[in-house]
């Protein structure tokens, strides 16, 4: 079985966080590759005030394009509607059937999955690998690890991988705003990137779409 991270997200826009994350996985968990999956059309967020998926996807295609062990995915982008991580899971199951899928997330998924659309189907499909910043909550979320595989993967045992990861405070919607007050992000986002980002104006104010 081939061990395959997914890395999925807005990415609006990709940075550094991501991308290191995405190593750290890569190594601790003996992937063979992490497949970076923008989303289309969230159903969580107000799409009309982000760039496009293509927008996003190319950002994130020049990001990993220097990595042999990175892919980018475009199946969520070319998805009409909503976008559901069950439904792309579930999809990738049946084209990569003997790929083992690792769903590699920040430590506040683990929170929230139960408010996810089908739940049950994304456990189905893949073990959860949630990255837990030093020592900070661990408690916590071992016994939310617990709580959500006695609920959801009750016959499978290590449904959820608790990962040990940097404290790295490097967010997407940071990088906007320091973008849209004229400050400097470099550094945060891979210089090919920022430099898509400057060309095509990218959140500075009054322009989130340069299509």
């Amino acid at each position: 079985m081939r061990r395959i991270g997914i890395m999925g997200g807005t990415f609006n826009p990709v940075h550094i966080g991501h991308l290191i994350l995405a190593e750290w996985a890569l190594d601790t968990l003996k992937l063979e590759e992490v497949w970076f999956i923008p989303t289309g059309i969230s159903y969580k967020k107000d799409y009309r005030e982000m760039p496009s998926g293509e927008t996003r996807l190319y950002m994130t295609e020049l990001a990993v394009r220097d990595n042999t062990a990175f892919k980018c995915i475009d199946i969520e982008v070319r998805r009409k509607g909503y976008t559901y991580s069950y439904e792309t899971l579930e999809q990738l199951k049946i084209e990569y059937p003997q790929a083992e899928f690792f769903f590699i997330t920040g430590a506040d998924c683990l929170f929230s999955i139960e408010n996810w659309k089908r739940p049950d189907k994304i456990f189905d499909c893949c073990t959860l690998a949630a990255a837990v910043r030093g020592d900070a909550g661990l408690q916590e979320m071992e016994r939310k690890k617990l709580e959500l595989e006695q609920k959801f993967a009750p016959q499978s045992c290590g449904k959820i991988i608790l990962l040990p990861f940097i404290s790295m405070a490097v967010s997407s919607t940071e990088i906007r705003s320091r973008i849209r007050r004229g400050q400097s992000v470099r550094y945060l986002v891979p210089d090919q990137v920022l430099a898509y980002i400057n060309e095509k104006g990218l959140y500075c104010e009054g322009k989130s779409e340069p299509f």
